[in-house]
């Protein structure tokens, strides 16, 4: 796992000031790759690489970065892991190729020397985000792996074309323009993330999972656009023309031949490695396969919390005792937790919103203590429909279904008026400083959830339940709706069933945006490499091919992960409830986060600004502080953008 950066300059400069330069990019992202550094600039073309290298697979120098090629045409700056390198390797194509040592690295330049960087980039199984240098072409190549579990961001600023693993090394570069897009802070409000294409700035984007970008030397801006080589949609699509063919237990002994396959093609390399672990259905499957792979102990970390409400660690414990791994873990106590939302801008260089990303942090912290690689149980709930909400939200699209359209969005204007008019009532308590009664505060879930009543597709159910606060530009002045995975129709797989429609639409929109972006910032802030096994592509071409009751039982999602689970571990151990892996957000605004929310949110301090409607967040506020509604998520969402503006305006 590294970070990777670099530059077009579309003005000259010697090739010493190039390599400066880029330097200076590549020194921002040492987190993401503390063992070593290198750039690589030409002076003829005016580009320059930069990368931070964390050592994971060859260790020595032969891995080393930028590297060239044997033939000297292609360079390349690699963040992630192929995870079947050592099988192309073995392709008759690269047979030829004179290897220097035994990294990834090498064999995708080449892959690239020998296929192109269009064919070989298609071919490559694992977690990256590259750029290749051809000199031959004098064209740049950016590509992300299907999932976009690496990010990469980049966009044409001033007389410059810049990208870079994170945002910190773009805005290191003097022609780096930072002014603020008001759609994406619009949307960022809404659901807590910003989605891709889109990112903070109006001159960065983010280079979608499974595209490839082209850049010439002579290109001008945004002239070429994202291609893709792999297409979420297309998977699902063609899961439902070519459903699998077996029966319920020949499809648990595919997914257990698959998903032990991709959990050893994650368990290859030169350093140590574990596992986090949860007591959830999914890590507990990772953490049970690796333990049949591996011929030691696996390591395994969790975290616990004093509240019993919030707390999971004797679930991992018990795991981890049945599994006999070398389990370690960490009581976190509340302050402990506080403590760490002051570094969140640092670690989350966009503004971001989840608030599950404190105990992400704090887990991956206790694990790098020890260890530089862990596997994670990252994406099951996403293909397999294991969370409460699909339930929730599949059972509401069914019954908007039996009446008719201009009966349910009268419904929706009436739910709305009934929310107005009830806080307009309860605002007297609050004027009082009293808590408003029980019976406006039913009236004003209503309100919150009266969108769901004009919907046209069941994506649409589940972008409602997502949302903070409808519409777009009812906190952020200037704001319009953007085109993104959340709300455009183009992006969702055209598939009879809602259930599947839901599960593509979280496959390409909060698994990446949200659950990605958290786990790899967290991560790479304690320079530690988190792998998912059960993002491996095979595993969601195979689930998606599968009926919809080997998945979603009377209710209950992950049927089928989780009778392959019990094949290692006693159903007792993992049946029951699903828990969020989650901190008291709402309590603590009103509580020990109280004094930095009025002050960050102050009419003054929002006046000044000019980016928010400072009536309708004080209102916002209120409603939270008197009990009228859990505006958690929303305030969470304005506190994070708020600590993010300071630290980076």
């Amino acid at each position: 796992m590294c970070g990777i950066t670099g530059f077009i300059q579309y003005r000259g400069s010697g090739v010493e000031e190039l390599k400066r330069r880029c330097q200076v990019m590549t020194d921002t992202l040492v987190h993401r790759g503390p063992d070593a550094d290198g750039v690589w600039a030409d002076e003829a073309t005016r580009v320059a690489l930069g990368h931070r290298r964390l050592s994971i697979i060859e260790l020595s120098e032969a891995g080393a970065q930028p590297m060239v090629a044997a033939s000297r045409r292609y360079v390349l700056s690699f963040n992630g892991e192929i995870y079947n390198f050592r099988r192309l390797r073995e392709a008759p194509e690269l047979s030829a190729y004179p290897f220097r040592g035994h990294s990834d690295t090498e064999v995708i330049l080449s892959a690239v020397q020998a296929w192109g960087p269009e064919t070989a980039i298609a071919k490559l199984e694992g977690m990256f985000a590259l750029a290749i240098w051809d000199r031959e072409e004098q064209a740049l190549w950016l590509g992300r792996d299907r999932v976009g579990k690496k990010p990469l961001y980049y966009g044409w600023c001033g007389s410059s074309f810049l990208f870079g693993s994170e945002l910190k090394a773009l805005r290191a570069h003097p022609d780096f323009d930072g002014e603020l897009d008001h759609d994406a802070l619009g949307q960022y409000l809404q659901y807590g993330w910003v989605s891709q294409p889109y990112s903070i700035y109006k001159k960065v984007r983010k280079l979608p999972p499974g595209h490839l970008l082209k850049i010439q030397g002579n290109s001008k801006p945004w002239e070429s656009q994202p291609e893709a080589f792999w297409s979420a949609r297309a998977v699902a699509e063609q899961g439902v023309q070519n459903p699998f063919k077996g029966d319920y237990t020949q499809a648990v002994d595919q997914l257990d031949k698959v998903l032990n396959q991709a959990t050893a093609d994650r368990m290859v390399a030169d350093v140590e490695l574990g596992a986090l672990l949860s007591g959830g259905i999914d890590s507990s499957t990772i953490v049970a396969l690796m333990q049949k792979i591996s011929d030691r102990p696996v390591k395994t970390f969790s975290i616990g919390f004093w509240e019993e409400k919030y707390n999971e660690a004797h679930y991992a414990r018990a795991v981890a005792d049945y599994l006999k791994t070398d389990h370690h873990e960490m009581y976190v106590t509340p302050q402990q937790a506080l403590d760490v939302v002051e570094d969140l801008p640092h670690f989350y260089d966009e503004p971001f919103a989840d608030s599950s990303q404190i105990p992400t942090y704090l887990v991956c912290k206790l694990a790098s203590e020890q260890l530089k690689v862990v596997l994670t149980g990252d994406g099951g709930d996403e293909q397999m429909a294991g969370y409460r909400r699909y339930k929730n939200c599949l059972k509401h699209w069914q019954n908007v279904q039996r009446i008719p359209s201009v009966a349910r969005k009268t419904l929706g204007a009436c739910a709305n008026g009934l929310g107005r008019g009830s806080w307009s009532w309860a605002s007297r308590y609050a004027q009082r400083d009293q808590t408003v009664p029980r019976w406006t505060r039913k009236l004003g879930k209503i309100s919150q959830r009266a969108g769901n009543w004009s919907v046209d597709y069941p994506q649409q159910v589940l972008a409602n339940h997502f949302n903070r606060c409808l519409p777009v530009d009812r906190f952020v002045l200037d704001a319009t709706d953007r085109r993104t995975p959340l709300s455009e129709p183009s992006y969702w797989a055209d598939v009879p069933d809602p259930l599947f429609a839901m599960l593509q639409y979280d496959y390409v929109s909060y698994l990446p945006d949200d659950i990605l972006v958290k786990v790899d910032r967290a991560s790479m802030a304690v320079s530690l490499e988190a792998r998912a096994p059960l993002l491996d592509h095979r595993v969601l071409e195979l689930v998606w091919s599968l009926p919809r009751d080997y998945l979603f039982d009377g209710g209950t999602g992950k049927r089928v992960l989780r009778d392959l689970l019990v094949r290692y571990i006693p159903r007792e151990l993992i049946d029951r409830p699903k828990r969020g892996f989650s901190v008291p957000i709402k309590e603590w605004l009103v509580g020990p986060l109280r004094d930095l929310v009025e002050d960050l949110i102050s009419e003054q301090t929002l006046r000044e600004q000019g980016l928010f409607d400072p009536t309708a967040v004080r209102v916002a506020w209120q409603q939270h502080l008197y009990g009228w509604a859990n505006h958690s998520e929303l305030l969470w969402s304005i506190l994070m953008f708020q600590a993010w503006w300071r630290a980076n305006s």
